[in-house]
């Protein structure tokens, strides 16, 4: 797990973390008997609220890239296969594209970005 997620994580449980140690620990510390069963009532609560909010937070939800149609390639990296001057092919996930290099041109074996897409024709940059 990245570090940024496992502190995503920890912040998405801070509540829960908090509030059993206030029911658990502090109300019966100062003489306020609460329920076993309203805490863990209240718990479970939370740990819904967190499953429901967690893949937004962690894995980016509505808001991931799509996977799927030309706007899925932006971004991405494809390996030169025919000299790009400025016109060539690439190959990305196995599949052999046409492609257009937008400044300049780029030599066999050579990375290049994805930075749109014309038809079927992927327009890269160096």
């Amino acid at each position: 797990m990245k570090a940024r997620n496992l502190l995503k994580l920890l912040a998405l449980m801070a509540d829960e973390i908090i509030v059993g140690i206030f029911i658990f620990l502090i109300l019966p510390g100062i003489g306020v008997e609460i329920p076993l069963w309203a805490g863990l009532l209240v718990m479970s609560l939370l740990l819904a609220k967190d499953l429901v909010i967690a893949p937004f937070i962690l894995g980016g939800g509505a808001d991931k890239r799509p996977r799927a149609g030309p706007e899925g390639l932006i971004g991405r990296t494809a390996l030169v296969v025919e000299d790009l001057s400025p016109e060539g092919v690439v190959k990305l996930d196995g599949e052999l594209w046409r492609a257009k290099c937008l400044h300049g041109t780029a030599g066999r074996g050579e990375k290049v970005r994805i930075v749109g897409v014309e038809g079927t024709k992927l327009i890269v940059e160096r």
